[in-house]
């Protein structure tokens, strides 16, 4: 868990990286949130590790920053 405490500024920058390339016309991340929320009609097993991929950058920060709160 330390580790992951520590890292807050490296999970930043893959977050605005990373997690919202590309970012015109939208951030990807955006639009498969988008499409999640809408039902997920026709979301493929790829779209879905797509989302996770995207995802992953932003629990991590997440995960960070409220350990480092409750730290």
């Amino acid at each position: 868990m330390k580790k992951i405490r520590n890292n807050t500024r490296l999970f930043l920058l893959a977050s605005l990286t990373l997690g919202l390339a590309p970012f015109v016309p939208e951030p990807h991340i955006w639009g498969k949130i988008k499409w999640v929320l809408g039902g997920a009609n026709g979301m493929s097993p790829m779209d879905w590790l797509d989302f996770i991929m995207q995802g992953s950058p932003f629990v991590l920060l997440v995960i960070s920053l409220l350990l480092r709160l409750k730290k």
